[in-house]
């Protein structure tokens, strides 16, 4: 995906695909930045002090590099913090789950080690002369409130949004699809970033103009059909056949949390009609 040239409209990021569908981000101010930040200082700021508990006794023995060795533990956690927690949490510390805020890249996908490591490198210019004035002076006139980390690294701070999951994706148990254990089991074998294209797909399509819509799930009902090496059953259209695949995705109701969901048993006793029962294995 790459960004369109306008990345600022009313504090929002937009992201053009390949199939010319545009997805927007809304972008964190930086009032909500610097009290995240606040935040992880603080754990931060704990954590070097537990670790120079540890080195209590060197310090005492060489007093002089007391103050040096202060401040490399700091950095070193700071860095540490940071970087491990942005790469495991897809962007996100714990200031910044908290202010509900993630770092993804420019072009709308996840961060991973090479972009959590330059942003968090960087702060050491950052954060001069005290507070962040030069990263906050530079998010400020920044298009897309980038401090110089996130110049560096190709990623921007965005608000989380809640989505309410569509009714379509609720009502699983009126579809034959759902009961079928091929269907389901073809599914879940989705590599991850086909389940996050199929789910994102699902949550943002009523944020689309029809004729992007249309575009975008013609392309995924096609790719959903190599990748489950199933056809797609006649009286389906490609969106519903993407959404049917996004709720065999979605844990089963009163599933055990990080199991494996099964898929859901038909309401009905007796047989299924042909016309719903399956997709058809190639």
């Amino acid at each position: 995906m790459t960004p369109t040239p306008d990345t600022l409209l009313d504090g929002t990021h937009t992201v053009l695909t390949p199939e010319y569908v545009e997805f927007r981000f809304t972008l964190a101010g930086v009032y909500s930045r610097f009290i995240a930040w606040l935040i992880d200082a603080l754990i931060v700021g704990f954590a070097t002090m537990v670790v120079l508990l540890v080195f209590q006794v060197a310090m005492a023995a060489f007093p002089g590099f007391a103050s040096a060795l202060g401040i490399v533990v700091y950095f070193l956690v700071d860095w540490g913090y940071g970087i491990s927690l942005e790469t495991a949490w897809a962007g996100q510390t714990v200031g910044k789950r908290v202010m509900s805020l993630r770092v993804i890249q420019e072009s709308g996908v996840r961060i991973g080690f090479y972009h959590a490591a330059l942003r968090n490198l960087a702060r050491v210019v950052d954060r001069l002369p005290l507070l962040y004035l030069v990263g906050g002076s530079v998010a400020l006139v920044s298009r897309s409130h980038q401090r110089l980390g996130d110049l560096l690294a190709g990623t921007i701070v965005v608000r989380e949004r809640r989505l309410k999951m569509p009714s379509a994706l609720e009502t699983r148990g009126e579809e034959g699809l759902l009961a079928d254990p091929l269907f389901v089991s073809r599914v879940k074998r989705l590599s991850t970033e086909e389940r996050e294209l199929v789910l994102s797909a699902a949550l943002r399509r009523e944020e689309l103009r029809l004729e992007a819509r249309l575009t975008l799930f013609s392309a995924l009902g096609a790719r959903l059909q190599d990748s489950l090496a199933m056809e797609k059953p006649a009286h389906l259209s490609d969106e519903k056949w993407t959404l049917l695949v996004a709720a065999a995705l979605l844990p089963a109701p009163g599933a055990r949390p990080g199991r494996p969901a099964s898929g859901p048993r038909s309401t009905s006793p007796g047989p299924r009609s042909p016309s719903t029962t399956s997709a058809y294995p190639r």
